[in-house]
């Protein structure tokens, strides 16, 4: 049996390590992980309540179209229900943006580092890849603009950039729509626009009524606290989404996470207070490096990404062995970063007390 020659070389995605299997490996019995961005305070009450309330349809088929949720996210942006789509996770959305929009020989630009899902995607369907190194961390837009051509077919812009966690202002990427053709699909992902309180956020939804070519995706797993479910959305013109309608898998989101995210989206007041928390929480922990002396990006969604000046993946396995789950990938190309997820105020010091230790035992590269 022979696979698509031009996925025998893709690598499998490599989530967080669980939990229960630090623990069992290592003889643990508290065991944090800051590795996912996961929100650590949960979900809303009142989602839990609309799980428990789906239960007794669990034989059912879930809405195939979604129709209570689309309706709800639609009026929460003050958009039409034919510009909204769901999938399982927005990750699933990108899968079917690549499947719905690229043939072999297209090219397709994205930064680096930046969400791995574009690329893994993009060359599933058998596009060319164009990587454009960030720039301190930040997406380096001009240099993107610079690599723009007929074959181009979709460009991404993660903002908040997930692994750095920098974000590109509203003015910026105005001016970086403007200079895209318009033949070009260019992707809005933000996974985490809700914890942003820079105050210049991009007005995506605005952008996307603006420009047929814009496509913003949001994703109920960060904030809303239900990445168990797998439920994220795009928003864009309902000529684009028509066309991801097109191959997306019938019933591909379930009953429960459509019935917790229309719960989720409406208690306001518990995005608000994790969005104060986990603001509370980069403030701590970018103190905390200070103190430490050592250099960070700024951050803009719900995890920072630290330089610890030593081999990044020894500080990691030294944080698991005292029960800290992080973040650290070769494939970043940042040999001394970890990513952090903010946590709780007392999981965020646990992990500072950790830190410290596991510096002391660490050489730094000289």
């Amino acid at each position: 049996m022979q696979p698509k020659k031009n996925i025998v070389h893709l690598p499998v995605y490599k989530p967080g390590k669980p939990m229960e299997e630090v623990k069992r490996e290592l003889g643990l019995t508290e065991v944090i992980k800051l590795a996912s961005n996961e929100n650590p305070f949960g979900c809303s009450p009142k989602a839990k309540e609309a799980i428990i309330a789906s239960v007794e349809q669990t034989s059912i088929y879930p809405d195939g179209g979604a129709v209570e949720l689309t309706n709800a996210v639609a009026a929460h942006f003050g958009v039409e229900s034919n510009q909204v789509i769901f999938g399982a996770g927005s990750d699933e959305i990108i899968l079917m943006l690549a499947r719905a929009f690229f043939v072999p020989g297209d090219e397709t630009i994205m930064a680096s580092p930046t969400f791995p899902q574009y690329k893994h995607n993009a060359e599933i369907e058998g596009a060319v890849c164009i990587e454009v190194p960030c720039v301190d961390g930040y997406h380096d837009l001009q240099g993107m603009l610079s690599k723009v051509n007929e074959r181009t077919k979709i460009i991404w812009v993660c903002n908040p950039n997930n692994p750095t966690g920098t974000m590109n202002t509203h003015q910026e990427i105005v001016d970086f729509i403007n200079a895209v053709p318009e033949h070009v699909l260019i992707v809005l992902d933000e996974a985490y626009a809700e914890y942003n309180v820079s105050g210049q956020y991009p007005d995506s939804i605005g952008l996307v009524n603006q420009y047929k070519n814009v496509i913003t995706l949001r994703t109920f797993s960060k904030i809303y606290g239900l990445a168990s479910l797998r439920i994220g959305y795009g928003i864009g013109h309902p000529d684009v989404i028509k066309s991801i309608n097109q191959v997306r898998e019938p019933f591909n989101t379930t009953s429960f996470a459509q019935k917790a995210a229309v719960a989720a989206l409406a208690d306001e007041q518990f995005i608000a207070d994790c969005r104060e928390a986990n603001a509370k929480g980069i403030v701590y922990l970018s103190a905390q490096f200070d103190e430490l002396k050592l250099n960070y990006y700024s951050a803009h969604g719900n995890f920072i990404m630290v330089d610890v000046e030593r081999p990044g993946n020894a500080v990691f396995e030294g944080l698991l062995r005292k029960g800290i789950i992080v973040r650290h990938d070769p494939g970043w190309g940042l040999p001394t970063m970890l990513r952090v997820t903010v946590g709780s105020q007392e999981q965020n010091e646990k992990f500072i007390g950790a830190l410290k230790q596991v510096l002391e035992e660490v050489a730094v590269i000289a």
